[in-house]
């Protein structure tokens, strides 16, 4: 954060500049130079000999031309990006540290440090003897993930302005005429699609590199990727979203905190009866989640979220409404991006989320306002403008429903299915003596494709959600699936 990028401003200028001179000296080389040396009168040895000098020599002020505007083009679009990361880097420690007071409990501020390894830290300010509650842990989590993320790119993009300049140099002084760029993306885009073409059999550090480059590419070669890889990068998950994931309150405690005692025995027999008939009531979401929460392994489980909007209406009117909130915008930038680069096919990803999230109501479909309740849900996705047979912008969106979610039962939430009931806070209090446990839940519904027009909006209705996902073909295998080892979909939220 402390670096010192106009240095690398000003030298991006003065190569600007240096090019532009070399360019005017090549001009004259080739109108002056070349042009007296052949069409001079004058024939023999020496002749042959100077016109051949003549024409070397304007190939060399065209190769040190070329040169000089590759080299300005890489140090200009370095400088652009470590610029932005710096910031970023800037504004996201700054935040941390400040903490949010305006959230209820106020969140205290985070202390940032440099940890091993090209990596950041992020601990509290101000330790308790209880500890973190899980929405500090989630904070902690995502800051240092977010920020070490930052960290990785900026060396990325370092590494890749050095093998640039090498390659526009050639290590020789004296002959200059060889690799030239236009961007950094010549750099890049080589090693995205090799990234991309791993799929699904990516680890961890592959997607991340994967996406960071995703993200640093100009709209141009990220429509060459998408055009061309768009299974393969949906399989490494370029559309996981990357919003913060942070639960939205402390959760019932810490896990195995206190003691249990009979009534806490007695309240767990309870909702293991409970489990049973939540599934008789055809409630086979609510009972699996229960069942989880009290197998007390804590692992992640997955949310089937093609099959939440064609059980609930009302959710899948809630992704389709942010889609349409924010198309007008998504189009307008994707327009003025196919302008910016002459009519080509370009692409740029997009992540829109509503103010408030989406609750299932009880009264709505009891299944899911047990199983889940209150969930944070936002659309990620990848705007595309491709010329049609006549040059215009065909402009649509390959987009998907996220949601996250923390299974906890927090003070103020009881339970009611059929004659069992169980009152306020004795769920919790599983949680807190260790006879239960909490868990993160995560999932993404189908990628749809919508058309979002061309100088107008469309008006079409949105696509429906794939009943063949999530168990739809095969009910009781999904719903017995994850009961009590879950599967990990990667860092979720908060009930």
């Amino acid at each position: 954060m402390a670096v010192d990028l106009t240095k690398l401003g000003t030298a991006a200028s003065d190569w600007s500049t240096m090019a532009g001179e070399l360019a005017k000296l090549a001009s004259d080389v080739r109108d002056g130079l070349i042009t007296k040396s052949d069409g001079a009168r004058w024939k023999g040895i020496n002749a042959g000999v100077t016109r051949s000098f003549v024409h070397k020599t304007a190939k060399e002020f065209e190769d040190l031309q070329a040169e000089a505007e590759s080299i300005a083009r890489v140090l200009s679009d370095a400088h652009e990006e470590l610029t932005r990361y710096q910031k970023q880097a800037q504004r996201l420690t700054d935040q941390a540290r400040r903490g949010d007071p305006a959230h209820t409990p106020p969140d205290a501020g985070l202390i940032v440090f440099d940890g091993q390894g090209c990596t950041v830290r992020v601990a509290e300010s101000m330790c308790t003897p209880e500890g973190p509650d899980q929405r500090t842990k989630d904070r902690i989590q995502w800051y240092a993930d977010t920020l070490t993320s930052i960290v990785q790119h900026a060396a990325e993009v370092d590494a890749a302005a050095v093998r640039a300049l090498r390659k526009s140099h050639g290590n020789d002084p004296h002959n200059a005429g060889h690799a030239t760029y236009t961007s950094l993306d010549e750099e890049q885009l080589p090693r995205a699609k090799e990234l991309a073409a791993l799929g699904k059999d990516a680890d961890s550090k592959q997607r991340g590199e994967l996406r960071r480059l995703w993200e640093s590419l100009s709209p141009e070669a990220r429509a060459q990727l998408w055009l061309t890889q768009k299974d393969d990068l949906m399989a490494a998950g370029i559309l996981s979203p990357t919003m913060p994931q942070i639960a939205a309150d402390g959760g019932a405690g810490q896990h195995g905190s206190e003691s249990p005692g009979f009534d806490q025995w007695g309240t767990k027999q309870k909702m293991k009866l409970l489990t049973e008939g939540a599934d008789w009531k055809g409630m086979t979401d609510a009972s699996r989640h229960m069942a989880h929460y009290l197998g007390n392994s804590g692992s992640s489980m997955n949310l089937p979220v093609d099959k939440m909007m064609a059980d609930v209406p009302a959710f899948k009117s809630y992704v389709d409404d942010t889609v349409r909130l924010n198309q007008d915008e998504w189009r307008k930038q994707a327009l003025d991006e196919f302008k910016k680069n002459g009519g080509k096919p370009v692409a740029f990803p997009v992540e829109a989320k509503q103010r408030e999230g989406f609750y299932f109501r009880q009264e709505d479909d009891a299944n899911w306002f047990y199983a889940v309740g209150g969930a944070n849900t936002n659309v990620t996705g990848v705007v595309t403008a491709v010329p049609d047979a006549n040059g215009n912008p065909r402009i649509g969106i390959d987009y998907q429903a996220n949601v996250w979610d923390r299974y906890n039962w927090d003070e103020g939430k009881g339970v009611n299915v059929g004659p069992l009931d169980i009152p306020d806070g004795e769920m919790a209090k599983l949680h807190r003596t260790g006879l239960a446990q909490e868990f993160d839940m995560a999932g993404s519904s189908s990628v749809e494709h919508y058309d979002l027009g061309s100088s107008q909006p469309n008006g079409d209705p949105m696509p429906g959600p794939d009943d063949s996902r999530d168990g739809r073909v095969n009910p009781g295998r999904e719903q017995q699936q994850d009961r009590t080892t879950g599967r990990s979909p990667g860092r979720a939220s908060v009930r």
